[in-house]
This record gives structure tokens, C-alpha cells and sequence, in this order.
């Protein structure tokens, strides 16, 4: 921690659950250090009119919506610290509890399993699938994206005399979940309103430059 009064407080990234339905927020998952690098890759959704598969030229210009968004980030879980002022927590399992509430946003509860096997021992056909919570990826003010952890996975390195895992890097993937996904209406599509309605006020802000400094002095 920073002995400098004034220094600027340190803003962590992490993850929201929500209730999908009502919007309370159910877990707040902040990650231990920020990673030094994210990769981001978008998906361009382009208009594919036309019949026979032949492209309708004159919507080359057209967009069937949003594009597909995509975050990938490693975060790193060290317990070291905690283990030097004897945490209980840290003693007993390591960094268990921290991996184990990243991987578990992958998964249905166990209440939700039980009760979909009681409903399938019943008779009962038609078994509407288990929904889960609604997953905010937060990344500063500007960055609060719904989204879908679409892959997980841990490399453990550091072990204590029980085997508990006490260092540990998480790879973390997730797609954005737009208006296209979740419609309009419910909590999410509204937060993805947001984000991009902030991405285009940030495009704004940005100083266009002239055709001069492209060696051009206009359009063919």
C-alpha cells in the first residue's frame, strides 16, 4: 500500500452478478491485480441480403447490428500476503475461494441441477433450460459490459503442505452480450445502451485530423 497521501486510489477491475430479473446485485468479484494487457477483438456484423447467396450491393454499406466483442485477460491470484499475517482463510484453503467463485459463474447451482433431476424422475418432458445470472464485466466507469464467460482456465504454480493451490493465474474470456442478445427492455440491454452510447460520446471527444496530413488535398 502507497504511503503517499495524495496518491491517486487504484481503481480494480472485476465482476458483477446480477439478478437477471430484478437487477440486485448478487457478487461483487474484484480481481486481485490488474492485468498489465487485455485483448479485445470485435466482429464486424455486415447485411448479407440478397438471394442465392449472392450479396444485394446496394447494402454493402449496411449492418445487421452490433458487432461480436470479445475480452480476454489473465488475472493472477497470489496469497502470499495473506499467508505472512496468518489469514485464516488463506491458512486453511490457499486461493481456493478466489478460484472458485471465478469458475463458478460457469457453472448451474446445485439447486438448480437437483431440481431439473426431481422434475426429470417426475414425468415431466419438457425441462426449460437453468438460467444464471446476468455477468457485468466492469473495467472502469466507462467499461460496464454485460457479458458471457465463454472459457476459463487456471494454471495453479504455488502449493502449501495440504496441496492447496496458494498462487495462481486465470485466464478469463467473454463475449459482450448486446441489444442483438438480451433485447432492450430487460437490465442488460439497457447497461449495453450505455456502453456503447459512452463509446460513441469517447469516438467524439477524439480530435479528427485533415486530409493534409494524409497527403491529400481531397477526394478523387
Amino acid at each position: 500500500m502507497t504511503t503517499f497521501p495524495n496518491a491517486p486510489k487504484l481503481v480494480k477491475g472485476g465482476i458483477v452478478l446480477l439478478d437477471p430479473e430484478s437487477g440486485a446485485i448478487l457478487r461483487v468479484i474484484t480481481l486481485q491485480y490488474n492485468p498489465d494487457t487485455m485483448n479485445r477483438t470485435l466482429q464486424i456484423q455486415p447485411f448479407t441480403g440478397g438471394t442465392g447467396g449472392d450479396p444485394n450491393r446496394s447494402e454493402a454499406l449496411r449492418l445487421k447490428g452490433p458487432p461480436v466483442e470479445t475480452f480476454k485477460l489473465d488475472a493472477e491470484i497470489d496469497a502470499t500476503d495473506q499467508l505472512e499475517i496468518a489469514d485464516g482463510v488463506a491458512v486453511r484453503v490457499g486461493v481456493h475461494p478466489q478460484l472458485a467463485a471465478l469458475e463458478i459463474i460457469a457453472y448451474p447451482t446445485s439447486a438448480q441441477l437437483l431440481a431439473n433431476n426431481a422434475r426429470a424422475a417426475g414425468g415431466t418432458l419438457e425441462i426449460a433450460p437453468m438460467q444464471v445470472p446476468l455477468t457485468l464485466f466492469v473495467w472502469s466507469k466507462n467499461r460496464i459490459v454485460p457479458v458471457r464467460l465463454t472459457d476459463i482456465s487456471a494454471v495453479e504454480d504455488a502449493f502449501d503442505a495440504d496441496l492447496n493451490p496458494i498462487r495462481a493465474k486465470v485466464s478469463l474470456g467473454f463475449r459482450v452480450l448486446t441489444v442483438d442478445d438480451l433485447g432492450f427492455t430487460p437490465k442488460g440491454g439497457s447497461l449495453y445502451m450505455v456502453y456503447q452510447q459512452q463509446k460513441e460520446a469517447l469516438a467524439a471527444l477524439y480530435r479528427t485530423g485533415g486530409l493534409g496530413a494524409l497527403g491529400l488535398g481531397g477526394i478523387p
